[in-house]
């Protein structure tokens, strides 16, 4: 169970992963060494697994993301998860209960490309249907 200044700390890091020490210790109003400790703490008990690029600016703004819903054939999911693993444009895969086994992330650079990638995941081995979603704006992201 996380401490309320552990879940302010991860908000932080959250906004701006590249927050300094010294930012991030007025912010909460602790000294360096409690937040360096505290990171150190997170990361070693595996709450923080490692820090990511969020994309940003025109480049962002220019993709074309879409959630797409995929019904697997039981027998061939690990297959299945492993090929759409191999598409770059798959960023996330949850799977999820429901309908549908999996819910993937899929972002591309083009509609072109979307539908590309869309066709692609359609045609692997061991998917049943899909079901496509693309995002028209996205409201906010932590």
């Amino acid at each position: 169970m996380l401490g309320k200044q552990d879940q302010e700390l991860l908000l932080l890091l959250r906004q701006n992963a590249r927050s300094s020490i010294s930012d991030l210790a007025r912010a909460l109003n602790v000294s360096r060494s409690t937040v360096q400790n505290r990171i150190a703490k997170l990361e070693a008990g595996g709450v923080i697994r490692g820090y990511s690029v969020l994309l940003g600016g025109e480049f962002s703004a220019n993709q074309v993301e879409a959630h797409v819903s995929i019904k697997v054939y039981q027998k061939l999911t690990a297959r299945t998860n492993t090929a759409l693993e191999q598409i770059s444009q798959v960023s996330q895969l949850y799977s999820v209960s429901g309908e549908y086994d999996l819910i993937a992330i899929v972002q591309a650079q083009s509609l072109e490309e979307l539908s590309t990638v869309l066709d692609e995941i359609g045609n692997l081995e061991g998917v049943e249907r899909t079901n496509s979603a693309v995002v028209l704006e996205t409201r906010f992201r932590r």
